[in-house]
């Protein structure tokens, strides 16, 4: 996974360059100044993302900031699909010399392609999952699993209270954030009082949070001090019960400098009931099943965001994505409910699991 991360600037600084090239030759007959102003903007939108991420804790106003993070974001996905359009035309033209789709085809598909990736991302699925288990139970407990919203620069306030309205919809016992609530910084949470949208979150036997990498990307002191006057409860190896009998163990994210291993966190608990098991980042697979997690919930890939990353996601997990029953656990990888960076996706669909656990005395 390192590996990967540790591609993506290189990557992206190629397929720029590639990109830039390629607008060159378009424009070779036109005037200097226009080369000049191309250029310009050019590479504007492609700093913009690096100049983002420099300008983080920058105590500058939030649209300022929100609109460098989300242009450079667009232009990360629109550079993406542009180069690869591009490589599949040159491809198809080693075959099929007179084939003559270029930049501008290129830049239409993907326009299209955006904007039907921005109106996927806005209508993330409502995945129910009913899970029965092998313990006693009286009636059933239904939790509302989410992940992945990383408030900030690019997931704003507007959005947020969306989010909200939705999983107070479900009217579910409990909440359950899997990580990454935050982005990259708290500071717009502050500026914007995230917090205020966050109170409203509403669920009788609480809401809780495991904290994910991006929490301590943004700094996990500065995250739980925002929390503590919401509702939300940011949990790290502990175990707590809910009124109806639920246990439920939250595991610290890897990225910390301190987290248990899972059979330390698990070692006390009352197995007669119900175990759910928090864990940002879906590892740790094996050891939750053999160690008697009923149910374990993830998030953390965003099963790619947009295709082919998909696809490295599916060969770096075990389970990067979905419901899957292993021998003894249920087991939920959720995609996210918001993104990192462009609010497109392609080739997946955000989600929110509403998880309904049954006993075996159930009705």
């Amino acid at each position: 996974m390192s590996l990967f991360f540790s591609l993506v600037p290189v990557i992206y600084l190629a397929g720029n360059i590639f990109l830039y090239y390629r607008l060159l030759r378009r424009v070779k007959s036109t005037p200097v100044v226009c080369k000049v102003f191309l250029s310009f903007v050019f590479w504007l939108l492609a700093l913009s993302m690096p100049v983002s991420m420099f300008l983080r804790n920058a105590e500058l106003p939030y649209a300022v900031t929100a609109a460098i993070f989300r242009s450079g974001a667009v232009w990360m996905i629109f550079m993406f699909y542009t180069s690869l359009s591009l490589l599949l035309f040159d491809l198809v033209r080693l075959v099929v010399p007179a084939f003559r789709a270029g930049l501008c085809t290129a830049v239409f598909i993907v326009a299209c392609l955006l904007v039907y990736g921005n109106y996927n991302y806005s209508n993330p699925d409502v995945v129910p999952l009913d899970i029965t288990l092998d313990k006693k139970m009286e009636g059933c407990v239904k939790l509302a699993v989410v992940s992945d919203i990383h408030l900030g620069y690019g997931t704003g306030k507007s959005e947020l209270r969306r989010f909200v309205d939705m999983i107070n919809s479900q009217n579910a016992d409990a909440v359950l954030i899997v990580g990454d609530l935050f982005d990259n910084s708290v500071a717009p949470a502050i500026e914007e009082r995230f917090d205020e949208e966050l109170a409203l979150l509403n669920a009788p036997q609480g809401v809780y949070m495991v904290p994910g990498n991006h929490e301590y990307i943004s700094g996990i002191e500065k995250c739980k001090a925002f929390l503590a006057v919401t509702p939300v409860r940011m949990l790290g190896d502990t175990v707590v019960e809910l009124s109806s009998g639920v246990q439920i163990a939250f595991l610290n994210d890897c990225a910390g400098k301190t987290y248990k291993r899972p059979e330390v966190l698990l070692a006390d608990v009352d197995h007669s009931k119900p175990l759910v098991f928090l864990v940002h980042q879906p590892v740790y697979m094996v050891e939750s099943d053999t160690l008697g997690a009923d149910v374990r919930f993830s998030g953390h890939t965003h099963h790619g965001q947009s295709w082919p990353i998909n696809y490295v996601t599916d060969a770096i997990f075990k389970q990067s994505h979905g419901y899957r029953k292993w021998s003894h656990s249920h087991v939920w990888v959720s995609s996210g409910l918001s993104l990192w960076g462009p609010h497109i996706r392609l080739g997946t669909k955000g989600d929110m699991a509403i998880v309904t656990l049954r006993g075996s005395s159930a009705e």
